[in-house]
């Protein structure tokens, strides 16, 4: 073997060694210090971030919020946890903000990353909240397509894959888009 080859093999073993240590030390340590291992090595990604009163700050590279579901269901309602967390949907014309006209923005129930502002809001007659386009469109994903022939709508937050509701093409000028969102996945901040 030579001189470069062992380098890297020594190399190849010492990184191995580290990360066997770094895992064994994960499966051994306290709930905290693990959940907090989990949140350093979680991904990034950039949103654009807005005050309460609806002013655009900028855009920010944020932690990706990432929890085991026990966390979801202590911070959510049973409703709110199904439909964010598990993709399901809320009855039509159930929902706190189906019918809001008051002026404000929208944000996430489960990482307050802004979603939606009243601006974009419209009737949609379909008993959801509607919104023509997001408040930013780096702070949404959707619809996903997961494969050539699916035909899936769904929208998610982009922060914590929260699910917020489906996207259709049946909606007004100028974008035509439908965002059809669950009122259990927004939290509504009003402003004057």
């Amino acid at each position: 073997m030579s001189r470069r080859e062992m380098t890297v093999d020594s190399e190849r073993r010492a990184f191995l060694a580290s990360v066997c240590a770094v895992g064994g030390a994960m499966l051994f340590a306290p709930r905290s210090a693990r959940a907090l291992a989990l949140h350093l090595i979680a991904e990034d990604v950039v949103i654009v971030q807005f005050s309460d009163n609806g002013a655009r700050i900028g855009a920010a590279r944020v932690a990706k919020v990432e929890k085991p579901e026990k966390e979801w269901k202590k911070q959510l309602s049973q409703l709110a946890f199904e439909v964010t967390r598990h993709g399901a949907t809320e009855y039509s014309f159930t929902g706190a903000y189906w019918n809001n006209h008051e002026k404000g923005l929208y944000r996430c129930i489960c990482c307050e990353t802004a979603l939606f502002s009243s601006v974009h809001k419209f009737d949609s007659g379909t008993g959801w909240p509607s919104f023509w386009q997001p408040i930013a469109a780096e702070n949404v994903i959707g619809p996903l397509k997961r494969h050539p022939a699916a035909d899936e709508t769904e929208v998610t937050c982009k922060r914590c894959d929260a699910h917020l509701g489906d996207i259709f093409d049946d909606g007004p000028r100028p974008t035509g888009l439908r965002y059809c969102i669950d009122s259990v996945a927004l939290r509504f901040v009003k402003t004057a």
